[in-house]
């Protein structure tokens, strides 16, 4: 499990990956810039313009260590991995579950009440948090908000009122979470709503950047136990869509996305000067940005919490895996429910 955590990520422009015997070698301009054992490695992310020799791919795809390109926005456009592997019983009992309404809808109260109950989490530690009393009402408010929603999840009888629901409490979130920004720091990032494709202000491309990188872990997560990362039960299925893997990151956008954004802002570990503002008035992160940020995101894959259902320490990037064993477990019928991952 261990292994899982260590995931290469590059995204310098050029950079060439081969195979040294058992050492992942990164060659920049014809110089030999980095070493790894490849057993160390878990998986590569390559971010832009990134280029892998066909003998590390061979291998990589031998050991089942999967590939996974990601433009500079951080969008998914590719992924390489080996022959599939995982129980077959496992998958048709996924699919007879998804073919199955209330089933189906059953799972899909799950994710979106673990979505709902960390962004509530969220919201409340940054309350207490607050310079302002202002502030501090406003985010409550809107805790105070999510909660009905929350409450009335339990009698969403389709997929169809579990969205709409997961709809509202996201725009009253998003209505907020420039309060979660210190107040100095506001006008140079300025959020007032979400926009991708593309971000039109620098915390939604780091947000937008962030979630990549989970859904990413995410599906990963799903295909390393087994499951189809294809068919979800609260994401409609679209051919290429990673649906099963967007159904789990819902329970982590907020705690380990939004809130990791918002902490680089405020100590100002991220700044403006990060950012790209092109023609158009798209706004990317640029390469001094992306290098911060994914070194802030592996460094907090590192850091340990307790697990609420396992009742153990369990490193955060571990996260994802362990929910998708939880949800395969449910699948197999050796639980009666999925339990969704809420953080404290």
């Amino acid at each position: 499990m261990k292994q899982l955590l260590n995931t290469l990520y590059v995204s310098t422009e050029g950079a060439w990956l081969r195979l040294e015997g058992e050492t992942l070698v990164v060659m920049i301009d014809r110089e030999k810039r980095l070493q790894v054992p490849l057993h160390h490695l878990g998986g590569i992310v390559c971010i832009g313009r990134v280029n892998l020799s066909s003998t590390l791919m061979a291998r990589c795809m031998e050991d089942g260590r999967s590939i996974v390109w990601l433009d500079e926005n951080g969008r998914f456009l590719a992924r390489v991995e080996g022959a599939v592997s995982g129980n077959i019983l496992l998958r048709q009992a996924q699919y007879r579950t998804a073919d199955n309404p209330q089933a189906a809808l059953n799972l899909a109260r799950a994710f979106i009440a673990g979505k709902l109950r960390n962004s509530r989490q969220v919201l409340l530690r940054s309350a207490r948090d607050a310079k302002s009393q202002e502030d501090a009402d406003a985010l409550r408010r809107a805790v105070d908000s999510i909660a009905i929603n929350l409450r009335n999840l339990g009698q969403a009888n389709n997929l169809d009122s579990v969205r709409g629901l997961e709809g509202d409490a996201a725009r009253v979130y998003f209505g907020v979470l420039n309060r979660m920004i210190r107040p100095d720091l506001r006008d140079e990032f300025p959020f007032d709503q979400r926009s991708r494709r593309p971000p039109r202000d620098p915390f939604n491309a780091l947000i937008s950047f962030l979630y990549a990188l989970l859904l990413t872990d995410c599906r990963s997560a799903m295909e390393s136990v087994g499951l189809d990362s294809q068919l979800g039960f609260l994401h409609c299925v679209r051919p290429g869509r990673p649906a099963s893997a967007l159904d789990l990151l819902e329970e982590f956008r907020a705690v380990l996305g939004d809130r990791l954004a918002v902490t680089l802002i405020n100590r100002g570990q991220i700044t403006p000067k990060d950012f790209d503002f092109n023609p158009g008035g798209s706004v990317l992160l640029n390469d001094d940005g992306r290098r911060k940020l994914l070194v802030a995101y592996q460094e907090r894959k590192k850091e340990q919490l307790t697990h609420p259902v396992l009742q153990q320490k369990v490193e955060i990037g571990l996260l994802p895996l362990l929910q998708a064993r939880l949800l395969a477990r449910h699948l197999r019928g050796d639980v009666e429910a999925y339990v969704p991952y809420l953080h404290k």
